[in-house]
């Protein structure tokens, strides 16, 4: 007798009816792909052939391939715009797009280890793993969005400086129906990325803010560093304190002067244990009736570290404890759900990172936000 003929007495050779799985998340997706265009990716390697040469007369598949790279494919090679998106040079022609990726490198607000000016770079670069549609969700950014790289805004060796360079740079994306999707550089561009959108919003700015710090003292070392920006931005006259929700903090890297600051301010707070006890969309249902109250547009912060140290080892300030990836990657889903008017993603440090982890967790919660976005109709109708 063979060994497996053991196996499974309880399932083995059965003639039971199959359970329905028509209710998976699974086969649901599944189904959804077919609905999906591919008018976008044929353009791509039309163009890729007009400009890159038709492949050698061996390749044997000429649909795709052409000889110089000039599209998505191979994943590994081509130069490296966030998601392989156009990278548009003149920044006048912005309004053409329905979002814009800018990095901003910036990491002299840093209190502890810097390395976060080579975030948008790693971002950019590991982004190129991804490609443009997402299962679950249903949606590919190419055919349904029209996405591009503005590159980075440049970032001088001065605190003051460097924040009216991003505070104009954000500003002028903004001014132009675009949505800004910002890839920093430590938090304290926090500041001048919310006083850019908040130049043009007619009405008041609400901040959901995913971090293991508050971030909310006026000064450290003299200085708006990385533990400042709420602070200041919300002394705008168009971003009210009680606007601002906080989630994911705690442990041993929460300065008390920023503590003190924030019970003044009167904005809402939830710790990691929280958001366990609450749930994810009890979590969510919170943070959107606190950011939204009064409020016209809202802006999304992801710290990096404000998921465990375990899973993203590329960051300045790591402390164990915080948000499961996924847990993240839910809460920032349900808020754009909603629409956020801007995103940005901070303290992805490349000098500290493991096979470029933590960076990759960064891109997937930018484009987890746009399909959101796109599904729910908040964003898109730009592209031709």
């Amino acid at each position: 007798m063979s060994f497996y003929k053991k196996h499974a007495p309880n399932f083995r050779e059965h003639d039971r009816e199959l359970p329905d799985t028509s209710h998976l998340e699974g086969m649901i997706a599944r189904e959804l792909e077919k609905d999906i265009p591919e008018e976008k990716w044929w353009e791509e390697v039309r163009r890729g052939k007009e400009l890159g040469l038709e492949p050698a007369d061996s390749i044997e598949d000429k649909t795709v391939f052409s000889t110089f790279q000039r599209g998505e494919l191979p994943h590994w090679s081509g130069i490296n715009t966030f998601l392989k998106a156009p990278y548009l040079e003149d920044v006048n022609k912005v309004g053409e797009y329905d979002a814009a990726i800018v990095g901003v490198p910036f990491d002299i607000g840093v209190t502890y280890r810097s390395g976060t000016r080579f975030g948008p770079q790693a971002m950019r670069r590991i982004s190129s793993l991804y490609t443009t549609y997402n299962y679950e969700l249903g949606v590919d950014l190419r055919e349904s969005l029209a996405l591009c790289d503005v590159g980075d805004i440049f970032c001088p060796s001065n605190i003051t400086k460097a924040h009216d360079q991003i505070a104009k740079g954000v500003a002028h994306i903004m001014d132009q129906g675009t949505m800004p999707i910002i890839m920093g550089g430590d938090h304290s561009i926090g500041y001048p990325c919310v006083r850019g959108v908040a130049e043009c919003v007619e009405g008041n700015v609400g901040i959901i803010h995913l971090d293991r710090h508050v971030d909310t003292q006026e000064k450290d070392m003299d200085e708006i560093m990385h533990t400042c920006p709420w602070f200041h931005a919300t002394n705008m006259p168009n971003v009210p304190p009680k606007n601002l929700v906080q989630i994911g903090i705690g442990g041993w890297q929460v300065p008390r002067p920023g503590v003190k600051a924030g019970r003044d301010m009167e904005c809402t707070v939830m710790t990691v244990q929280d958001v366990e006890k609450m749930g994810i969309q009890d979590t969510i249902d919170m943070a959107l009736e606190v950011a939204w109250k009064g409020a016209s547009a809202v802006y999304l912060s992801f710290d990096i570290d404000s998921v465990d140290a375990g899973f993203v080892p590329g960051t300045g300030w790591p402390e164990p404890g915080g948000l499961l990836p996924r847990e993240a990657l839910a809460i920032m889903r349900g808020v754009a759900a909603e629409g956020v008017a801007a995103m940005e993603v901070v303290e992805v440090a490349p000098p500290y990172d493991v096979s470029d982890i933590t960076a990759l967790l960064g891109v997937r919660s930018i484009v987890d936000v746009l399909a959101t976005m796109v599904k729910h109709d908040r964003l898109g109708g730009k592209l031709k």
